[in-house]
């Protein structure tokens, strides 16, 4: 009989969160995905997300970057209305004290909004990121953010 309390999970969660999560980038970043990669990104930002629930260093910050890598990954795959309801959840959680993230959370509305053809609600949280953009400390972070935004609307 094996002694499974010598087992600890949270190396193991540590080490899929990001996997997965660095994996899903490779396949958005693919040219010519085909339907199997696409069913593997949506699998991989959702065994990412958990991985990251199941971690003791879980934070409400940790979990919007999953919901905005997941709502990124639902645009590109073409399922626009469940990248609206990631990038929501993302920017329900998102800490207000965090203007990179949270102009990334509208980052991720707009993008969705657009995909679904509401240029109106797009252009209005592509405005908000844009705002928050310019509270972002870290000149780097700030000019990432801008260019994302750059290419949207």
């Amino acid at each position: 009989m094996s002694d499974k309390s010598a087992f600890d999970p949270a190396p193991a969660h540590r080490f899929f969160a990001a996997d997965c999560f660095n994996r899903a980038w490779d396949l958005m970043d693919l040219a010519d995905r085909t339907a199997a990669y696409d069913l593997a990104l949506i699998d991989l930002v959702h065994a990412s997300m958990w991985h990251w629930s199941q971690r003791p260093d879980v934070t409400d910050l940790s979990r919007s970057i999953g919901y905005w890598q997941a709502s990124r990954a639902y645009v590109v795959v073409g399922q626009a209305e469940n990248a609206r309801r990631y990038g929501q959840l993302c920017l329900d959680i998102t800490p207000a004290d965090e203007p990179f993230y949270a102009g990334y959370a509208h980052e991720a509305l707009a993008r969705a909004e657009f995909a679904l053809g509401n240029v109106e609600a797009g252009r209005r949280h592509l405005e908000r990121a844009k705002e928050l953009a310019t509270a972002v400390p870290a000149e780097g972070d700030r000019e990432a953010l801008l260019k994302d935004l750059a290419n949207l609307g």
